[in-house]
């Protein structure tokens, strides 16, 4: 397993695939991204390579992250991330990572943190039929109608889905496809949607179930 990238989500548009169908696509900018530090199984317990994204004024770091960035000689970052390797054969401190390291074709998994939509009810959260729009329905059209039984078991079962917070999560899809990649612009360009709004950050590593 390699280090990923960590970059933006752009936006959504659609491309033509060869047979001539149209694909909706997502536009990311990815990295490029310098080493900050390296973490070995001797003294972390595990192999991992840190990166930054996005450089930011000296001034918004606190000294302890200011240390980190001179001593890796890499001018100060507005995100860090970790990603966990097999070996840290090939990687050094200051060396950046480019969207290079990606081709057409291949699969990527993509992490993000989905849209927040603040308190939702039973049928925009889960998908609820609600209640009935008339015939003798008061005030229950949007309703989750019984959340349980009677006096056995006497309680609400956990996990029962019921309204709540919704969105604001990190999640990840998986087996997203590279439709095309701009090594000039460090533009990767992918099948379909991923979690997250306009100018988030996203982490794109490969994928871990197809190779």
């Amino acid at each position: 397993m390699r280090a990923g990238l960590i970059g933006l989500k752009l936006g959504m548009t659609q491309m033509f695939a060869e047979d001539g169908s149209r694909m909706a696509v997502t536009v990311l900018k990815l990295g490029p991204c310098p080493i900050v530090a390296l973490k070995g199984v001797d003294r972390e317990g595990y192999s991992a390579v840190q990166l930054g994204f996005e450089e930011r004024k000296p001034s918004r770091v606190t000294k302890p992250m200011r240390g980190l960035f001179a001593k890796a000689n890499v001018t100060p970052r507005r995100v860090l991330r970790e990603f966990r390797v097999d070996a840290l054969d090939g990687y050094e401190v200051g060396k950046e990572l480019t969207v290079s390291q990606f081709e057409v074709g291949s699969f990527v998994d993509i992490s993000g943190r989905t849209v927040g939509k603040g308190f939702a009810g039973v049928v925009k959260r889960w998908g609820f039929r609600g209640g009935r729009a008339s015939h003798g329905a008061h005030k229950i059209h949007r309703s989750a109608g019984s959340i349980g039984q009677n006096q056995s078991p006497g309680r609400v079962f956990k996990n029962k889905k019921m309204a709540g917070h919704m969105g604001d999560r990190n999640r990840t899809v998986q087996n997203i496809r590279v439709a095309a990649v701009d090594f000039e612009k460090n533009l990767l360009i992918v099948r379909g949607s991923i979690p997250g709004s306009k100018g988030s950050v996203v982490l794109v590593r490969d994928a871990v179930k197809k190779g």
